[in-house]
């Protein structure tokens, strides 16, 4: 029996570095890691929201399909981050390698423990909302917001 094809966006960024080969590189990553990147935005460069840096970002959102669980993407995200040279030394925001996050895992709502998706902040941020409306690929389950950051009519 086939496993099911999940459906999965995610942010990426990088503020250190060879941003643009960081981003390639996570790509690569994920490929191999989580699933097939089936649609990639363009590379966007953007200031640091959240935090004082000298470090702009790029970012990007990419559309994989995966028979991972969403747990499991987690999880190989992190792998992914560390074994890039993230390293997590303070609570918040900070200059970083690789940055991913899970924004939309098919059309599930999960609220667990150090996993929230649809993400809880990504309608708050053009540096995903723009990359993600270029995707048009999954949307809020929730129905409060589409890509391009306005109400949706109900």
């Amino acid at each position: 029996m086939e496993k099911k094809l999940n459906k999965v966006v995610l942010s990426l960024g990088s503020n250190i570095g060879e941003r643009r080969e960081n981003l390639s590189l996570a790509y690569e990553h994920v490929e191999k890691q989580i699933g097939k990147i089936v649609k990639s935005s363009s590379f966007y460069e953007n200031p640091s929201q959240g935090f004082d840096s000298n470090n702009d970002f790029i970012n990007s959102c990419i559309a994989i399909e995966t028979t991972a669980g969403c747990r499991e993407v987690l999880d190989k995200i992190h792998w992914i981050e560390k074994s890039m040279g993230r390293k997590r030394t303070k609570e918040g925001y900070e200059d970083r390698i690789i940055d991913i996050d899970i924004i939309f895992y098919n059309n599930h709502i999960v609220d667990e423990d150090g996993l929230k998706v649809p993400h809880p902040n990504y309608h708050k941020r053009d540096f995903v909302l723009i990359p993600l409306n270029e995707l048009n690929f999954l949307t809020d389950p929730r129905q409060k917001f589409q890509a391009s950051n306005e109400k949706m009519d109900k």
